[in-house]
């Protein structure tokens, strides 16, 4: 018997889909850099993994958001430019120089930090730079920025810039005002600066076209399957796969309740099936009495609330020869996309991928379909 044969619950990681996600975003951004984020375990679904497909691809550049998560990628790419978004704060500092790893500055703090290390060592470090556009979250706000320009050189005395970058805080809207307004202070902040490659763009840079990509997209959701704007088709393809299996059938009559709270009735003699998914799998409890499951391609609704291990479906319109305990139920995948079950719940994409919790076996394959 093999594990799979034990588990009752399982993700399934189609790495093939995952590079080739990555030849999309290539293919769209032409003659522009192409990194991969790995950070968050690669978005839940595996940093290991993830990397040493994206090195097989030829990717030599990647983000994390924290050092931790850097130093555990090194190893499996080693010739790889690692860029830490977190940034260079002074108690990081002598690992990220021992594991070779290229700090996200996002303040003037940070960039002290850095060219003290620098001068302290006698050698030149590499950095990239972060300043803010309209995001207001990390990089350098405005009034630090013009500090830093009215003393460039001694501020990044030490310092070697491999990239200039901001953040896009309205990509998934290609309509929105706001991404023209970033695009142009971005260009004007570079301007500024001594010349750099630069970054605006995150995934959905790779749609809004080239005024956008400048010299580097960082490809995050996309590379995982999920669809970079709000609306529209969606250029990647799918990579993940969570399924659960039944555990039980049962039938039932009509105006029976369902789960904790009494929350779902059955309106007419059916059959449900509990499934061994819960949110402490993270299978998020907004998707009760509104999510779906899918059984050989065919669309169920969640009968009532989730629970910890268990999720219940009204399968009544499913043909009994293609419901048996022990079948598989997909939660995410080829029937229900990541951002279908991303609208059930409430949430964004990235939200579903990175809450799926450890106890749900990760499974490997290699096909992209």
């Amino acid at each position: 018997m093999s594990q799979s044969d034990i588990d009752v619950a399982c993700l399934t990681v189609r790495l093939g889909a995952i590079a080739e996600n990555y030849r999309i975003c290539r293919r769209l951004a032409g003659r522009v850099t192409v990194a991969g984020v790995v950070k968050a375990d690669g978005y839940g679904l595996g940093a290991n993994e993830v990397t040493r497909t994206l090195v097989a691809e030829g990717c030599d550049t990647l983000f994390v958001a924290r050092l931790e998560e850097g130093i555990k990628v090194r190893p499996l790419a080693p010739d790889a430019r690692i860029f830490v978004l977190d940034g260079a704060y002074r108690a990081a500092v002598p690992a990220l120089i021992a594991h070779r790893l290229t700090p996200v500055l996002n303040s003037l703090a940070e960039i002290e930090t850095w060219s003290e290390a620098a001068r302290a060592r006698g050698v030149e470090l590499e950095a990239a730079l972060h300043f803010d556009t309209g995001m207001n979250r990390l990089g350098l706000p405005s009034y630090e920025f013009a500090t830093l320009v009215g003393e460039v050189a001694a501020r990044l005395r030490g310092i070697r810039l491999l990239l200039v970058m901001s953040h896009l805080a309205c990509v998934e809207d290609t309509t929105s005002p706001m991404n023209r307004a970033q695009r142009d202070r971005f260009r004007a902040g570079l301007a500024r600066l001594p010349p750099a490659p630069a970054s605006l763009s995150a995934s959905g840079g790779a749609i809004l076209g080239k005024d956008y990509a400048f010299d580097m997209i960082r490809l995050g959701i996309g590379l995982y399957g999920g669809n970079p704007r709000a609306a529209g088709e969606n250029p990647f393809t799918t990579a993940a796969i969570l399924t659960g299996r039944i555990l039980q059938l049962r039938r039932v009559d009509k105006g029976e309740s369902v789960g904790y709270g009494a929350s779902f009735r059955i309106g007419r003699k059916g059959t449900l099936a509990t499934i061994a998914l819960g949110y402490a799998d993270g299978l998020m409890r907004a998707i009760g009495n509104r999510g779906m499951g899918a059984i050989g391609g065919v669309r169920v609704p969640v009968a009532g609330r989730v629970s910890m291990d268990l999720i219940t479906l009204d399968v009544s319109d499913i043909s009994e020869s293609a419901l048996r305990v022990g079948a598989d139920v997909e939660f995410l995948g080829d029937t229900i996309s990541l951002d279908e079950l991303a609208r059930a719940a409430k949430t964004a994409p990235y939200e579903i991928l990175t809450s799926l919790g450890g106890r749900v076996p990760r499974r490997y394959v290699e096909a992209a379909r």
